[in-house]
């Protein structure tokens, strides 16, 4: 069946135009499938950037938010409640160290441990935060500054001070940049807004090196591969590091908003340094430890590593078959694939008329996020469709 292209209607909408939205208005959402208003299914490849770790509406997440929605679904953090601190055991068992702060936002999980990094390095008078050029860590103004992207910097200029930017992979420009003022390495495994530039881990253990070396801390922000994206419960954990303060968010919640900042016990924050009063709420942190139980009992560590790789040679084989220079990359379900510069909208396009969503990261790059969940099936379709919808935006732009 051809699809028609649906447009939102010609009316001005209410809301603030923060995003250039593709034409489509999905009510519904099922599996690794979404469908818009004219009944019209997708397999969804973007998996709300990379959140819908279980897919759209697994039946145990659905019963655990709903019964809780009906007990209790906020107190403000001056009570405990037992879904918190499940979780927060519950993580730091996966991650093997530390105590949890918990947010509202991957944006918020960064400017906790940026406030972690600065209230540690003051006594000894290091501010300075190195970042990574290319680099997404939020919106919000101090995730703002470690960003790597001055485009997005230069509206709203000045930003914080104390932020350094080298280019990822380059041991000796961070050599050269991690000094004795230098509070904390920030580091994303694999950069997602950046175009899915996985780190060498090379690269990544000599952060860990230096941090060591110079008494600085390795953040790394797991916001976008963390909770089972890329084949391990976190990036870090197949990469030969460990950090001093991990960044969660975005699949935690299963589609409901929460994130996580996880430190070491020797540099969290004492009481009145920092808090919120939504972040860690019974409903997001029981939706949460129901994101931990499917991935775990439907094992879908496992199927992102093997679904991953699929995904990545089927394509590498679609790129080269292209004549397109650079490789797709990533790690995991987090699949990077470059397609030229002005060819990626085209792209998407022809992925959606195909009956396909995904994503853009960076200049050119076609992500792939879709829900753990998917099938061998599912992505060699999705490999096909992208080569046609490759094909075509090729023409349109010979």
């Amino acid at each position: 069946m051809k699809r028609a292209d649906p447009s939102i209607e010609a009316k001005r909408s209410a809301i603030m135009p923060t995003y250039k939205r593709y034409p489509l208005t999905i009510v519904r959402g099922e599996g690794i499938r979404v469908f818009d208003d004219r009944g019209n299914a997708y397999v969804d490849f973007a998996g709300g950037i990379a959140v819908m770790a279980i897919g759209h509406s697994h039946p145990k997440w659905v019963r655990a938010v709903s019964e809780q929605a009906g007990t209790l679904t906020h107190v403000s953090n001056l009570w405990s409640t037992e879904p918190q601190e499940r979780l927060a055991g519950r993580l730091t068992d996966i991650v093997g160290f530390g105590e949890v702060f918990f947010s509202n936002s991957g944006a918020e999980s960064v400017e906790a441990a940026l406030k972690i990094a600065r209230r540690n390095g003051r006594p000894s008078g290091r501010t300075k935060v190195v970042a990574l050029d290319g680099a997404f860590h939020g919106r919000t103004f101090a995730s703002l500054a470690a960003t790597g992207q001055p485009e997005k910097q230069a509206p709203f200029q000045p930003l914080p001070e104390g932020f350094a930017h080298v280019a990822p992979n380059d041991v000796e420009a961070l050599d050269r940049a991690v000094d004795l003022q230098t509070a904390a390495v920030l580091m994303e495994p694999v950069l997602g807004e950046g175009g899915i530039l996985p780190l060498d881990v090379e690269y990544l253990q000599a952060a860990r090196r230096l941090c060591d070396d110079r008494g600085a801390l390795l953040i790394l922000d797991e916001v976008q591969t963390g909770v089972g994206r890329c084949g391990s419960w976190y990036a870090f954990q197949q990469l030969g590091v460990q950090p001093d303060v991990l960044t969660s968010a975005k699949a935690l919640g299963g589609g409901l908003p929460i994130g996580a900042t996880i430190a070491r016990e020797e540099f969290v924050f004492a009481p009145g340094e920092h808090a919120t009063t939504f972040g860690g709420g019974p409903l997001v942190c029981t939706a949460a430890l129901a994101v931990l139980d499917v991935i775990e009992e439907e094992g879908l560590v496992e199927n992102a590593r093997k679904q991953g790789e699929r995904l990545l040679a089927g394509l590498n084989d679609a790129v080269s078959n292209a004549g397109l220079p650079d490789p797709a990359r990533g790690l995991g379900l987090l699949v990077g694939a470059p397609v030229g510069t002005g060819r990626s909208r085209a792209v998407i396009d022809g992925l959606r008329a195909r009956g396909f969503l995904a994503t853009e990261a960076g200049n050119g790059v076609i992500r792939a996020t879709p829900p753990l969940t998917v099938d061998a099936d599912s992505v060699d379709a999705f490999v096909t469709a992208f080569g046609e919808a490759l094909a075509d935006a090729s023409k349109e732009t010979e």
